[in-house]
């Protein structure tokens, strides 16, 4: 299981990476990381909310690389993409809030 969680400087985004049991869990922010929390491969750069295509590009970086769950801690996220979790059901990806855990 493919596991993304967001606002990835957080530490509650670190607490709950640590709490969960999973294969691979990646966090990643739309904020600016630096370079070196990248090239591991552990965090990636996610799009910024503020765009008109942020849904979908969500649903594009989730395809490639294969994530079967989202937990999201940032609230403007967290808006966007509960109102898209139907559109990302279709594809077998499970938005949750971080802080339902």
């Amino acid at each position: 299981m493919n596991i993304l969680i967001t606002s990835a400087v957080s530490a509650q985004a670190h607490r709950l990476k640590s709490r969960l049991v999973a294969d691979n869990v990646i966090l990643g922010d739309y904020q600016d990381l630096p370079d070196f929390m990248l090239t591991t491969g552990k965090m990636i750069k996610l799009p910024n909310p503020k765009s008109i295509a942020y849904t979908h590009e969500m649903l594009t970086l989730c395809l490639d690389r294969a994530i079967d769950v989202i937990y999201v801690l940032d609230k403007i996220e967290a808006v966007l993409l509960i109102e898209s979790k139907q559109l990302f059901a279709e594809y077998n990806i499970e938005i949750q809030k971080g802080n339902e855990i």
